[in-house]
């Protein structure tokens, strides 16, 4: 008879994964203000532990027989259309000239009451069009994030309570998707 294979719920594992790498950053930035150390160590220092983190949960997952079940909502329906840019025709900064005098003055006001209240809906509009962009990169984030543990517990399997297997195929991947961050900071710092 085979095992019942156990099912991790891919909102969970990314929720867990945005706290644990907060919480990296932030425990490297507050123990690095003591040390003194560069951009470049502290990013070598967070990105090592997040690896650390990455690696042991894939060889343990691998080695218990985990899947991921996929619970996070569907955004593909989602698009936000802009008439007016998508024209190609964006309107120009309107000229406003007043007279001088009391005429001007009062027209001068109502003119600065009224942009005032124009460009503080305009930031409320930029409010609500930077939070859906936070939402889309976090919906694109987990989407990465998701496909790739996907892909890895696949093999789970095949590696399902052998220790050894587990590790080589999570050192792999853990090498295969943290490595070039690596990579891309050690030939940038080199060239700099």
């Amino acid at each position: 008879m085979k095992a019942k294979q156990t099912y991790l719920k891919g909102k969970s594992v990314f929720s867990v994964s945005l706290i644990v790498i907060g919480l990296t950053i932030l425990t490297i930035y507050l123990t690095g203000v003591n040390y003194h150390r560069t951009l470049t160590e502290n990013f070598y220092l967070s990105t090592g532990i997040i690896s650390i983190a990455l690696f042991l949960f894939m060889t343990y997952g691998l080695y218990q027989g985990v899947g991921l079940l996929d619970d996070f909502p569907k955004i593909e329906n989602y698009k936000a259309k802009t008439p007016l840019f998508e024209s190609g025709n964006i309107p120009t900064a309107p000229d406003i000239t007043v007279g001088d005098g009391i005429g001007g003055l009062l027209v001068s006001i109502l003119l600065w009451i009224g942009i005032t209240i124009f460009l503080a809906i305009l930031l409320v509009l930029f409010e609500a069009v930077l939070w859906l962009s936070v939402f889309i990169i976090l919906a694109m984030l987990y989407w990465v994030f998701f496909r790739a543990l996907k892909f890895v517990f696949n093999k789970s399997v095949d590696t399902k309570g052998i220790w050894g297997v587990s590790a080589m195929y999570a050192l792999g991947y853990t090498i295969l998707y943290v490595g070039w961050m690596f990579g891309l900071v050690y030939l940038t710092d080199s060239l700099t």
